[in-house]
């Protein structure tokens, strides 16, 4: 029995100390391998617009975002954490302080990635991207209105975002340049957005694919259909999102980017729930939008960007807003920039004035 037991007692330590050596091991390729960071972006913003209700201010001090992150990589997995820090908490479009990306990918292979999680929705060029990378001091209306950031249907402001599994790659890789020839994404989401839970029956397929003739040009389209649910006067409201985009990509010192986006289903606030219960609906079931974007570096801090950029809620010319965007972003070093832009705004959907000008100051940190 005594030496049974010895036995047993060496064999524990022997595994103990096992574990401990690989505990070690990729406790330290942990630590190495992830960073801890965050952004700040602060704007002043005017608009000369004649406004309905004269107690609204023409000019405003905001701050646009506040991000800290956490992204790192263990063997095969990236993994990543943002949480945002600014807003006003139980605000009815829950743009307060909430959890944005949390996610893994397996990585192992080029050809073939799988992400689980909370991540960006994989829906045309310009939604994944970072709003440092931008140039302008918001996303295009169509990016806004039909790649889930506040998205026309009613859902709560998701950032682009929503809670799924995707799986994507690259084929094909330059023999010159190491560049893929071909990209490939196709997800299937809850469609409820950010930090909600599923309340249809459906997953929101999206997919995506491009082709890259020459290093950083990216000539794509984008699928998307589903459905979003939610509650209006204690019943539940289901509306079609099926959606397309085509769009082209090119991302070095000078940039060219552009994307037609079109859009099926109504949105929640269409349909009207009597006290009996009775649902009636109102409204056009379709939209559309697009932009287009030249940037021309002035110097190696310095870039100047143009935007034509266009919105019709209903898909016709009465309900088009059109803004006419410039923009000048000056790096004072890499992490840390100051952004200028001017826009005219061409709005036949409002009531009111319908034609102004904005004028625009960022201040973009990292750390």
């Amino acid at each position: 029995m005594k030496k049974a037991f010895l036995f047993m007692a060496g064999a524990w330590m022997a595994w103990a100390c096992h574990a401990e050596g690989n505990k070690g091991k990729w406790w330290q390729e942990i630590k190495q391998n992830t960073t801890f960071g965050g952004y700040v972006i602060g704007k002043a913003a005017f608009n000369d617009q004649e406004l309905d209700n004269k107690n609204e201010s023409h000019s405003t001090f905001d701050i646009r975002l506040i991000r800290a992150y956490v992204n790192g990589k263990v063997w095969d997995f990236k993994y990543g954490l943002q949480m945002e820090m600014n807003g006003v908490s139980g605000s009815s479009a829950e743009k307060g302080p909430r959890v944005v990306d949390a996610w893994a990918e397996w990585e192992k292979y080029s050809f073939i990635k799988v992400k689980f999680g909370q991540f960006k929705r994989g829906f045309t060029f310009e939604n994944p991207m970072n709003p440092w990378d931008i140039g302008f001091g918001a996303y295009s209306q169509a990016t806004d209105k039909l790649a889930g950031m506040n998205d026309r249907v009613g859902e709560h402001s998701s950032n682009g975002r929503d809670l799924g599994l995707q799986v994507q790659g690259d084929l094909f890789k330059s023999q010159k340049d190491g560049h893929a020839w071909l990209h490939y994404q196709i997800g299937a989401y809850n469609g409820q957005g950010i930090n909600h839970a599923d309340r249809n029956d459906n997953k929101d397929l999206i997919g995506g694919l491009w082709l890259s003739p020459v290093k950083d040009l990216c000539i794509g389209a984008f699928g998307w259909t589903g459905e979003y649910s939610k509650d209006t006067n204690g019943k539940k409201i289901t509306v079609d999102r099926n959606r397309m985009a085509f769009g082209v990509k090119y991302e070095s010192r000078w940039t060219v980017r552009g994307e037609y986006v079109t859009s099926q289903g109504h949105k929640i606030s269409d349909y009207h729930v009597a006290d009996e219960g009775t649902t009636g609906i109102s409204g056009k079931d379709k939209a559309d939008g697009w932009y287009a974007t030249v940037g021309a570096p002035v110097t190696s801090r310095c870039k100047i960007y143009g935007k034509w950029d266009v919105y019709r809620d209903q898909k016709d010319n009465a309900s088009r807003k059109s803004i006419y965007n410039v923009a000048v972003n000056y790096y004072f070093y890499k992490n840390l920039k100051i952004q200028a832009l001017y826009g005219f705004v061409e709005d036949k959907a409002y009531a009111g004035d319908r034609h102004y000008n904005t004028g625009e100051i960022q201040l973009y940190w990292r750390f």
